[in-house]
């Protein structure tokens, strides 16, 4: 419908959109009382917690009796403090979220970038065709965080996160046997992607939670930052150049060994994680990691 100089500008127009509705909507999310509390905003802290207790209880008097703990109130967390507390004091939670963000996006985005070659290569589908492909694709990564997420809350994050990982790199193994000695056609190979992604979408989307909530409230933007960024680089790069030189080579086998390479990433993320896990799940923030301004 569109010609192809323009169709790719404005599909990624849409993220600028998107990106757009996001900022608005940032207008209406109110500040974290914590962060409030802890640069010495405790007025506008308490006024938005009461405005959400109204909301959802009716009586902002209506307290719960929760534990109480002296903060120290600063402008900013001085860079050298971040640094020990992400490397030195909680080093072990560090290397759960690098682990667990590289093996994500080594997974997602070798597979995801590599969609369209390894339809219009090994099974012939035209290249104007290849979104009608991408469409159950989208629906499996959307449906998965959709019907699965609440479990990490109920079930645990552990476990799920485990569980999750776990299944994800055993059907991505499973599915390049089959691809490799041609078992599937677009049809069936689209379909092992969908599962595989209902399954590794709220697995990455878990990667995120962890790192964001398993350290101090100071630092957690930075670290989830930092660990994506690490991440990214090492997996969301290796991966789709790795694959790329694969599908190249038009062997079948050469492509598997690659699927293994990211099934076992996933599964050695899953071990990590049901080994050494935080389990935050329905816990006050400061109980998962004690804050850095903390006194007593």
């Amino acid at each position: 419908m569109i010609g192809a100089d323009l169709g790719w500008r404005l599909a990624y127009l849409t993220g600028a959109g998107l990106g757009l509705v996001v900022f608005v909507m940032r207008m209406w999310i109110p500040e974290s009382p914590r962060w409030l509390m802890i640069h010495g905003r405790p007025d506008q802290a308490h006024a938005i917690v009461d405005d959400i207790e109204r909301s959802v209880v009716g009586n902002a008097q209506d307290r719960h009796a929760w534990p109480k703990i002296k903060l120290r109130m600063r402008d900013h967390t001085p860079l050298r403090e971040v640094a020990h507390t992400l490397f030195s004091l909680y080093r072990g939670r560090s290397l759960v979220g690098l682990a667990l963000m590289t093996a994500q996006a080594f997974f997602y985005n070798a597979i995801f970038f590599t969609f369209a070659l390894v339809l219009t290569d090994f099974f012939g589908i035209a290249s104007n065709h290849v979104g009608w492909y991408i469409l159950p694709f989208a629906a499996g990564n959307f449906l998965g965080p959709l019907l699965l997420g609440r479990l990490f809350d109920t079930l645990g994050r552990r476990a799920m996160i485990a569980f999750t990982y776990g299944v994800s790199g055993v059907l991505l193994a499973l599915s390049g046997y089959l691809f490799s000695i041609g078992a599937l056609s677009a049809q069936t190979q689209t379909i092992a992607w969908m599962v595989i992604f209902f399954f590794a979408s709220p697995a990455a989307s878990a990667a995120y939670l962890t790192v964001s909530e398993t350290f101090p409230l100071e630092v957690r933007a930075l670290a989830i930052a930092l660990f994506y960024a690490v991440g990214t680089g090492i997996g969301g790069v290796v991966g789709p150049a790795l694959f790329g030189a694969l599908i190249d080579t038009g062997s079948r086998n050469s492509v598997f060994m690659g699927y293994l390479l990211g099934a076992g990433l996933m599964i050695a993320a899953a071990a990590i994680a049901w080994r050494y896990c935080i389990a935050a799940e329905r816990r006050p923030l400061e109980s998962v990691a004690r804050p850095l301004a903390f006194v007593e």
